[in-house]
């Protein structure tokens, strides 16, 4: 069996296939966010989550 790829190639403007929508997020930095911390407490709404670092210098959010 012959797998031939489309004849248009997606637009370059048109959004992902999961329908997201606006701008794209913005990158930052660990160390700026976590203000040369290794905990952060972040609100959503009413519920709080802790961002930390590990030791294996990775992060970890927990609700």
């Amino acid at each position: 069996m012959l797998l031939t790829s489309p004849s248009t190639p997606a637009a370059a403007g048109s959004p992902p296939a999961s329908g997201r929508r606006g701008p794209a997020p913005r990158p930052l930095d660990s160390v700026t966010l976590l203000g040369g911390g290794t905990e952060l407490l972040i609100r959503h709404g009413t519920e709080t989550y802790r961002l930390r670092v590990t030791r294996q210098n990775r992060l970890i959010l927990t609700k």
